[in-house]
């Protein structure tokens, strides 16, 4: 079975969040993407600080997708440098993997 990670990225806030997650499990890239609230966050880009409104998104899927996933995200993201951060799970129920498996 497929190892389970988390993928975790930001979106701005101005876009819809939920077109692109809804694009990354129609495609099985994810088999679930959950869509935090507005956040402001705070970062230093070409040396200045930037304060923006964003959302985090939460993207559960395989190690497998990994490659094919960061590939669809980095073409469908308005940022030159999109977040891509990856999280190994480290547990998770049978039950839980089989559908993650099963869904991506």
């Amino acid at each position: 079975m497929a190892d389970a990670v988390i993928v975790l990225t930001t979106w701005p806030a101005a876009r819809d969040a939920d077109e692109l997650a809804r694009t990354l499990v129609d495609e099985r890239l994810a088999a679930c993407v959950n869509v935090l609230p507005e956040m402001r966050s705070i970062y230093r880009w070409d040396e200045a600080v930037e304060i923006e409104t964003e959302r985090q998104l939460i993207i559960k899927t395989t190690s497998r997708q990994l490659r094919a996933l960061q590939q669809r995200l980095t073409t469908l993201h308005p940022y030159e440098l999109p977040e891509f951060l990856v999280v190994p799970v480290a547990g998770a129920s049978e039950a839980y993997l089989g559908w993650l498996q099963a869904s991506t």
